[in-house]
């Protein structure tokens, strides 16, 4: 859900930041105040492109904050932990336009590509509006939403997992039996095998090599650094540390028989004479053992660089080339044996088909009786929404290809006739904007629960209408609102007065400076905005009194 909305110095908004709520929110004002700029500002914050005329007038940039609450919204909180841009449950989306054209975002605080804002964006807000129906009108998506109104999920990724096995078999039969690519590749495998088997290792012995490496590399500075240490701490000079502390154990010894305090004290001392032999003799061994070895140097500094030379050839790190070397093993071992592997794969293959036909023979019927359940309640909420005689058909063609697809047997396409006695066509090609607008509410009420998104955005859903059938409009985003957020930018106090909260979007001018200012109206508020929409510009007694009359009677339904 929806839960604010920041906005700044966008268009003619200098700064608003928005509070939501759950259920229908309705945003109004007079024409040209700028009601459709929080919808702008959602289309951006989901990715779309940003020009920089919506810069306001006089500014270097404008910025968009939008934050939701993802209870509810598990596909949303996945994605996000996926992409590593979670944040204890948080979910912010920011972006930033400048005036000379460019633009940068955030998701939660973490630069982000626009391409990421629009993939989190699909999983927590649809829009719709009289231009923004692309989604709707693509055949994919429709053939999604039908699934989701038909509850297919567990049958739709059943049958996605059992043609996209055919077709990894199907890969790797090719593979077995190139022809003359096959010799080639034999050969390729069995160079390629040998090199990692003579130079590959596990990352703890390529460590271990490495570790090897460096101390052969500076055996000579380790020689002459230790030989110094030792002479610091145990040779002739009276500097050197065992002599003095020598001396002060004696010094300190003569002082504890005058006092027995001080005993403790030399017991310390005992213990640092020990602990001082014990690294004077560990460094003297270690010295005696320092490999000044040329030879090992350069084998063990050649195996270095073939590996080096084995990363950039296969583009691993050379940590990995041990599991290439394991993998290039497997592929040659069944390009060898290909025969029996091809008897093999081709048997799971032909067992997938057969579970692949039985599984999509499943969702097809499915598929097939929602079709017709899901275009006879659209085409009868058409007809409440003003568009009498109005048929929306779920039409099932096969797919052109027999071989196993992860989308199934069919595609979907909507066609729709929204006047009586014209033949239905495919929705991407008839609806007009204000229908488009119509035709997509009334296939959200139908699917009402099915789906996950979590807000809902309507533009002007209402254009073109008016009377009952705008009422009947509100009522049906007021249901919606039961189920999910619902934001809807309306001209019509039918609709309006049907929202659980009112947000009036209005236009002031300070000299040469416009400013939009949007807030959010109590009760009294709401019924003189009513007012506003019902009368124009004289608001009468009588027209007040409608105004709450309408407000009361929505608001008690």
């Amino acid at each position: 859900m929806l839960t604010s909305l920041y906005v700044r110095h966008l268009a003619v908004v200098e700064e608003a930041d928005i509070t939501f709520g759950p259920g229908l929110t309705v945003v109004s004002g007079e024409t040209g105040a700028g009601k459709s700029l929080l919808v702008d500002a959602l289309m951006l914050l989901a990715g779309a492109r940003a020009d920089s005329n919506i810069v306001r007038a006089g500014s270097d940039r404008a910025e968009l904050i939008a934050e939701f609450d993802l209870k509810g919204l598990p596909e949303a909180a996945a994605w996000l932990k996926h992409e590593e841009l979670d944040e204890d449950g948080a979910c912010q989306l920011r972006r930033v336009i400048r005036a000379e054209g460019s633009s940068r975002a955030w998701i939660n605080g973490r630069p982000a590509t626009i391409g990421q804002m629009g993939d989190l964006a699909a999983l927590l807000v649809e829009i719709h509006g009289q231009h923004e129906h692309q989604a709707l009108l693509e055949r994919t998506h429709q053939l999604n939403l039908l699934d989701a109104y038909a509850e297919n999920e567990k049958r739709v990724e059943q049958v996605r997992d059992l043609a996209l096995q055919w077709r990894e078999i199907g890969v790797r039969m090719r593979k077995l039996s190139g022809g003359d690519d096959r010799g080639h590749r034999l050969e390729l495998l069995r160079h390629e095998l040998s090199e990692l088997e003579k130079w590959a290792l596990a990352p703890a012995e390529l460590a271990e090599l490495e570790a090897s490496h460096k101390r052969l590399a500076n055996a000579s500075k380790l020689t002459e650094g230790l030989t110094g240490v030792v002479e610091m701490l145990d040779g002739d000079s009276e500097l050197a540390l065992r002599q003095s502390l020598s001396r002060a154990h004696t010094e300190l010894g003569r002082l504890a028989a005058l006092d027995d305090r001080l005993a403790p004290m030399l017991d310390l001392l005992d213990s640092a004479q020990i602990q001082l032999n014990e690294a004077v003799d560990g460094l003297e061994r270690y010295a005696q053992d320092v490999d000044l070895d040329p030879e090992r140097y350069a084998e063990v500094d050649t195996h270095l660089t073939r590996l080096h030379e084995l990363s950039r050839k296969h583009r691993l790190p050379a940590t990995e080339l041990d599991e290439k070397r394991a993998a290039t093993q497997t592929e040659l071992n069944e390009l060898e044996n290909a025969g029996e592997a091809l008897e093999r794969l081709g048997t799971q293959r032909d067992q997938l088909q057969r579970d692949y036909a039985k599984a999509a023979e499943t969702l097809s019927k499915a598929r097939q009786s929602a079709a017709k359940k899901l275009g006879k309640d659209v085409s009868a909420l058409m007809s409440e929404l003003g568009m009498a005689g109005g048929v929306l058909q779920v039409s099932l063609e096969p797919a052109e290809s027999d071989e196993p697809d992860p989308q199934g047997r069919e595609r979907c396409e909507l066609l729709v006739s929204a006047n009586p006695g014209q033949p239905p066509r495919p929705l991407r090609k008839v609806a007009s904007g204000g229908e488009l607008a119509r035709i997509s509410l009334a296939i959200e009420v139908a699917t009402l629960g099915k789906d996950t998104i979590g807000s809902m955005v309507f533009d002007e859903v209402d254009t073109g209408i008016g009377g009952a059938v705008a009422e009947v409009v509100g009522q049906k985003l007021r249901a919606l609102g039961s189920r999910c957020q619902v934001l809807c930018v309306t001209h019509l106090p039918q609709v309006a007065a049907q929202g659980h909260s009112h947000l009036r979007v209005s236009k002031h001018s300070e000299g040469n400076s416009t400013h939009t200012r949007i807030e959010a109206l109590n009760t009294n508020g709401r019924r003189d905005e009513l007012a506003r929409m019902l009368g124009g510009v004289e608001i009468t007694r009588e027209t007040r009194a409608h105004a709450k009359q309408m407000l009361e009677r929505a608001q008690t339904a």
